[in-house]
């Protein structure tokens, strides 16, 4: 008979060549995301406050930078109520490019274009019609804004829908951090030597309008093309756990799910006033150089120094998080940044000591983000767990929504404290008061620490999705693999199906195993064998339909619509794919005899894990009889013995 695909389709377990170009493209994509999103989180207020409005009149100015700064808060906070239904309009997309990808593409390449307009002054209507320019910018940037929330939901859900593993997540999200740091770094090296270099008038460090649009096109070509590169590169796993997803729509239903996933919330809580902290303390860094030390240039040394020691944080962020633990990495980059901030406040206009400071406050940033984005990652397996179904990119959708709510009361707290400190258009280092520089610093250090301490406190105290908690969901969740799966109609109700045996060993009682879901009989009817070797057969003639990420298990459906589940060891997930070798792929259809799985016993042993291969019919509810053939005890050879029958 034909083998059909049942559940499942093919790709849901990659070759290492796929996994990296994967990588690779996605890592390219957060470098074009995070060189955009510094360019407007942090350069482009600084562009409104010192050359949109530069005419004669000083108080009309100001007004005006307050006017446009307090529209950017207003629309940013507004706009964040809007990003959960993007992401749950993401998460009911299916096109045949792919979820998430055509969201990346189309988004980065409007928010690219309306980005490049508004640095212009749009015509010179900024001067000449002052109000219908505070209308037409409103309406560009909302624009801007919403777009790019399709695109950076998009981008960064498109994690859990790479790969079911923690540890293939860490990398793939690692590589992303690289991308993420060059782009965000880069963006600061390049902002003052291109603007300076374009500008006619060097205005005293801060260049001239020409400077800032030429900016803007570099960093809009940027957006345009790497987001097509993600587009082309990645590739999204399609199985039957991101299937298991509920119609979540609607105002109330979609903050009822939000707010139901505790440790979602705790850890939004911790890194959305972590990140208003962060982020008015980095917009307001280039206003330190350009007018406290009056080097506006010195910006791009600091900038190169922080990708160098930022990208070897980045790179070390695994084996940091294996031998210490996320909620220790975190304390302690905590702990480095309140001490940077320390050291900044009373640095003066001593380069040196500004520039040790500064990169103590700035190194960590990547290596707490990377520990935030695991976490709310690993959230939606939590979600999912603990209510039933599955929402990536509206879990995932928390992350940007937060950055963009920093970003937004950044924007607004660093235009007032400009107009404050009097480092608007016209101001060089010399006609700051003062005055002035002491309010700049209060806002600058003192506000950004109280911040920081109070994310660390609800952190360390609510925060309990650890790694190994994660693990241990993500096997409860592979338990309910094939339960849902329905037998075929067209079958003859009398037919039997044979299970053979699918590895070398001794037969084991499958209710005396030391799991106690599987010897509960809650995954199903089964038996269990004591392994005398590390090959794993296929038992039947059957369609591959999930092939666990860390390779110690395997879910297969046959034509019949029987669904076995083989699950060598207990608690293996923990293994993370060390010792096992997997020969099949999703949607491979196998003949009996079919090598599937290779795993090296003494491995299993090694970590003290239970090494029982549980072979399990998950929808055996399904079926009219379920007939064990042998005894517990007796030894059986892989492919040669009918361990159990099933009647349909």
């Amino acid at each position: 008979m034909a083998q059909k695909v049942l559940a499942g389709t093919p790709g849901a377990t990659q070759s290492t060549t796929q996994k990296v170009i994967s990588r690779v493209s996605y890592a390219f994509g957060a470098f074009g995301n995070d060189m955009f999103y510094g360019a407007l989180s942090t350069y482009f207020i600084m562009f409104v406050t010192t050359h949109l409005f530069n005419g004669g009149n000083q108080a009309h100015n100001n007004r005006m930078i307050l006017y446009i700064t307090t529209i950017i808060a207003v629309l940013r906070v507004v706009e964040l109520i809007i990003d959960p239904f993007i992401g749950n309009w993401i998460d009911r997309t299916k096109t045949r490019f792919g979820q998430f990808k055509p969201w990346v593409v189309v988004g980065g390449t409007v928010t690219s274009i309306a980005l490049l307009l508004l640095f212009t002054d749009l015509g010179g209507i900024n001067r000449t019609h002052p109000a219908l320019y505070l209308v037409v910018f409103a309406i560009l940037y909302i624009t801007m804004d919403i777009f790019y929330s399709f695109k950076d939901v998009a981008f960064w859900s498109m994690i859990p829908a790479l790969s079911f593993s923690s540890a293939e997540r860490e990398r793939t999200a690692s590589s992303a951090r690289v991308g993420s740091t060059l782009g965000g770094g880069l963006v600061g090296v390049i902002v003052m030597p291109l603007v300076l270099f374009f500008s006619l008038n060097k205005a005293g460090g801060t260049g001239d309008e020409r400077g800032w649009f030429a900016f803007g096109l570099m960093v809009a070509i940027v957006g345009i093309v790497t987001a097509i590169i993600v587009g082309l590169g990645t590739h999204e796993v399609q199985s039957d756990l991101r299937k298991n997803k509920e119609n979540t729509v609607g105002f109330k239903k979609i903050f009822k799910t939000l707010a139901q996933n505790d440790q979602l919330m705790w850890i939004a809580l911790t890194y959305g006033i972590y990140a208003i902290g962060i982020n008015i303390l980095n917009s307001l860094v280039l206003y330190y150089f350009t007018f406290i030390l009056g080097k506006s240039t010195l910006f791009s040394v600091f900038q190169t120094v922080n990708i160098i020691i930022s990208l070897v944080s980045v790179s070390i962020f695994p084996k940091l998080v294996d031998k210490f633990n996320r909620k220790r990495v975190f304390a302690s980059c905590i702990a480095i940044m309140l001490a940077g901030i320390a050291l900044f406040a009373v640095a003066g206009k001593n380069f040196w000591l500004v520039l040790t400071a500064a990169e103590m406050f700035q190194v960590p940033q990547a290596v707490v983000f990377l520990v935030v984005l695991m976490i709310i990652t690993d959230s939606v397996e939590y979600g999912q767990w603990k209510l039933g179904h599955r929402d990536e990119s509206l879990t995932l959708s928390i992350r940007p929504l937060l950055d963009k709510l920093g970003g937004a009361i950044s924007n607004g707290v660093v235009g007032q404290v400009a107009v404050i400190a009097g480092m608007t258009s016209g101001a060089t280092a010399a006609s700051i008061t003062a005055a002035g520089q002491a309010k700049f610093k209060v806002m600058m250090f003192a506000v950004p620490a109280v911040l920081l301490i109070i994310a660390m406190f609800i952190f360390w105290k609510k925060s309990t999705l650890t790694e190994a908690k994660h693990a241990e969901i993500v096997e409860s969740l592979e338990k309910t693999w094939g339960k849902t799966l329905t037998p075929e109609e067209a079958v003859a109700t009398d037919t039997t199906v044979a299970v053979s045996s699918p590895i070398n060993g001794t037969v084991v009682d499958l209710a005396s195993v030391s799991d106690a879901t599987f010897a509960s009989g809650q995954v199903g009817q089964g038996f269990a064998i004591k392994p005398t070797d590390g090959k794993v057969l296929a038992p039947f003639d059957a369609q591959i339909s999930r092939v666990f990420e860390t390779r110690h298990a395997i879910g297969m459906v046959t034509a019949d619509g029987v669904a076995l589940l083989i699950h060598v060891g207990f608690d293996t997930v923990s293994m993370n794919g060390t010792g096992f070798v997997s020969y099949v792929t999703e949607g491979q259809a196998v003949k009996q005899g079919t090598e599937l799985i290779e795993f090296w016993d003494p491995a299993i042993q090694k970590a003290g894990l239970d090494d029982t291969v549980a072979v399990v019919v998950t929808n055996s509810a399904k079926f009219k009889d379920f007939k064990l053939n042998v005894r517990p005890g007796e030894t059986v050879t892989a492919n040669d013995v009918t361990i159990a029958t099933l009647t349909k």
